[in-house]
């Protein structure tokens, strides 16, 4: 794992200066703490900060071939990089170092440009071809490594992180109003879209070629839905254990000590399941929990079922952080802001997990794959639901339902709070009605939300979602819906605050459920085979059952999250108060104040519960103060001062 960074003079083919490089790659030292390396050529400069992980003496970046004319820097991992070794040295390649990111260079040598569909794992890489002039920079198929561009003044800059980019004092720093939308409508910025005008990410799946000051956008990898497959139950659950446990014995593959985040969920006790039956040595498990009045979140129950069940070296940690002092550091390390409490848990347990092990296997992305959120319930909901009388439905349920308190950290007003959400839309087409359970300010809720000088001629709904939704030819909803989602949160949420946090600690996460292989596999399922009545990861279950105590199946499911909403209206208040405040909103000149001030007081009197829409306009502001108001410094002297609330 590293963070890579570079610089294409577009123009005069100059070779870069070194001020600039140093800052960029001293700002991301966290991505790589281990080792660094830089590559000056003409026409470009590039570098790399390296957490040792395999040949952890040998595998020193940037990375030549045999006669040095293609050189690489490599963000993550290369899962099947032994089978291209064996495949490149029977032909002829010579090997440096045992690394797998040697493998790469060898193989452009061989493929051209097609290398990159031969890779097996999660990465962001450039490449400098020196005959050709060329650079390739590109991404894995589903976006777990982030990649950063700015194209302007006859540059190119590329980044791990948008503030290495940043460190370029040219660069102009102004708000990305379409991508503000997109905020609003999503919680967070969908590729390539960023929040800063001129910087873009580069899109998973693909891959950029700039030669003869031409830049090339190509998509080598697309999520292959299409007609589903036929094949009986027992054929699907044999096709899953075998590629799961194929997946993850090529993950679990580390020259450092390694372990597995545990929830108690389905997910995560699957992954420490096959690594038990894989790995001599007891797994190392982690786990957070809350206690008291927000037990509500607290998983540790089963994560420990599930660690005893497997003889796991668990480690746990009951936590109540000081949130106030927690969230500029956090924005800082996310680069833009995400509505998503997840973000605290991954990083506290990313620490935790930091203390005895350098690499982490995560459960991450299987409820997008397998159907696992209750979301993905409408079509079943709404078969019920028909069957309701018509004034039952088109009045009493929802006049009830309006009176009733709503808040996420209480059962059944949880209950409550998802049966307002699907009565609401209960009319409305399947597609139109998911858009909207995912949609965090409506476009009403924009409209008075946002000052009339930043908002442009759109509806407030998320234009990436809805050009997703167009693009699957999939005439099942389902899997319309989780093309969706593959294509925008699994990428730009989840698996973006995945490695942000976790190398915010300097530590490796890996997600064995979002390999490439098994996201093809699950894309070739009927929708039935995922969601069956009201059987969430219907099929998925069935394959891992014999691996799993019962009640670990049994159990309900609970999002890893924190309890941010009872926080806003108790220890964060003060936070909120600061940065949330008329005076505030007004000197920012985004929002309204009265649209604010709405949301807040809903919040506190249980009206409603805007847990989400609170947390992201106070990561908005904080955002704002250390991206748009100061430049982004190191780590090391973020948060100092920034924020007064308390926790």
């Amino acid at each position: 794992m590293c963070g890579i960074f570079g610089i294409v003079d577009l123009r005069d083919g100059l070779e870069p200066g070194c001020t600039l490089l140093e800052r960029m790659g001293h700002v991301i030292s966290h991505r790589g703490p281990d080792d660094q390396g830089t590559y000056f050529g003409q026409g470009i400069a590039m570098g790399m900060r390296r957490l040792s992980i395999i040949d952890v003496s040998g595998g020193h970046q940037p990375i030549a071939n045999e006669d040095e004319t293609v050189w690489l820097v490599l963000n993550g991992e290369i899962y099947n990089f032994q089978e291209l070794r064996h495949e490149l040295e029977a032909q002829g390649h010579r090997f440096r170092t045992h690394t797998d990111t040697e493998v790469i260079v060898h193989l452009y040598e061989k493929d051209g440009l097609n290398f990159i569909k031969r890779l097996r794992g999660m990465f962001a890489l450039a490449l400098w071809d020196t005959k050709r002039r060329r650079l390739v920079i590109g991404r894995d198929r589903v976006g777990e490594k982030p990649l950063y561009v700015w194209r302007g003044s006859g540059r190119l800059l590329f980044a791990s992180e948008l503030k290495s980019i940043l460190q370029a004092e040219d660069i102009p720093r102004r708000l990305n109003l379409a991508a503000l939308e997109e905020y609003l409508a999503l919680g967070y910025v969908p590729a390539p879209l960023t929040l800063l005008e001129g910087i873009e990410k580069v899109l998973p799946g693909h891959y950029l070629v700039i030669e003869n000051n031409l830049i090339l956008d190509q998509e080598y990898w697309e999520v292959p839905f299409g007609e589903a497959q036929k094949h009986s139950e027992e054929e699907w659950i044999e096709s899953i254990r075998e590629t799961l446990s194929e997946t993850v014995r090529m993950q679990i593959v580390s020259d450092v000590p390694l372990g597995a985040f545990l929830s108690g969920g389905v997910d995560s006790s699957s992954i420490v399941a096959a690594m038990a039956s894989m790995t001599g040595n007891r797994v190392k498990t982690y786990s957070i929990g809350y206690e008291g009045e927000h037990s509500y979140y607290n998983e540790l129950r089963y994560a420990k079922v599930v660690a005893q069940a497997f003889g796991t070296d668990h480690h746990e940690i009951i936590v109540r952080p000081n949130v106030a002092e927690l969230l500029p550091k956090l924005i800082w390390h996310l680069d833009e802001p995400i509505a998503d409490s997840a973000c605290l848990t991954t990083f506290l347990v990313s620490k935790l997990a930091r203390e005895s092990v350098t690499v982490i296997l995560s459960g991450v992305g299987g409820d997008e794959l397998f159907g696992g959120y209750r979301r993905y319930l409408g079509n079943s909901l709404h078969r019920a639901y028909r069957f309701l009388p018509g004034p039952v439905r088109l009045r009493w349920l929802p006049s009830i339902l309006n009176r009733i308190p709503q808040d996420r950290h209480s059962l059944w007003k949880d209950y409550a709070r998802y049966a307002a959400a699907f009565v609401k839309t209960a009319q409305l087409d399947a597609v139109i009605r998911y858009r909207s359970y995912v949609t965090l300010f409506s476009p009403d809720s924009q409209r008075e939300l946002l000052q009339q000088s930043n908002t442009r001629e759109q509806n407030g709904a998320s234009s990436t979602l809805h050009k997703y939704f167009n693009r699957c030819t999939e005439k099942d909803d389902l899997n319309r819906i989780i093309y969706a989602d593959i294509k925008t949160s699994l990428p730009d949420d989840l698996l973006a605050l995945t490695d942000r946090m976790s190398m915010a600690a300097s530590i490796e996460c890996r997600a064995p459920l979002v390999d490439y292989k098994l996201l093809e596999l699950a894309s070739r399922m009927p929708s039935s085979m995922k969601v069956r009545g009201f059987h969430l990861k219907y099929l998925f279950k069935k394959a891992v059952a014999p691996w799993l105590p019962p009640e670990i199946l049994r159990r309900k499911k609970r999002g890893f999250g924190a309890p941010v909403g009872s926080w806003l209206r108790k220890d964060l208040r003060s936070l909120v108060q600061e940065l949330l405040s008329e005076s505030q909103v007004r000197t920012r000149g985004l929002f309204e104040w009265s649209a604010i001030e709405r949301v807040i007081s809903d919040h506190e009197q249980e009206r409603r519960d805007h847990t989400d829409h609170l947390f992201a306009l106070i990561a908005l502001e904080i955002w704002c103060r250390t991206y748009l108001d100061e430049q982004p410094r190191h780590e090391e002297t973020v948060g100092s001062g920034s924020v007064r609330g308390q926790n």
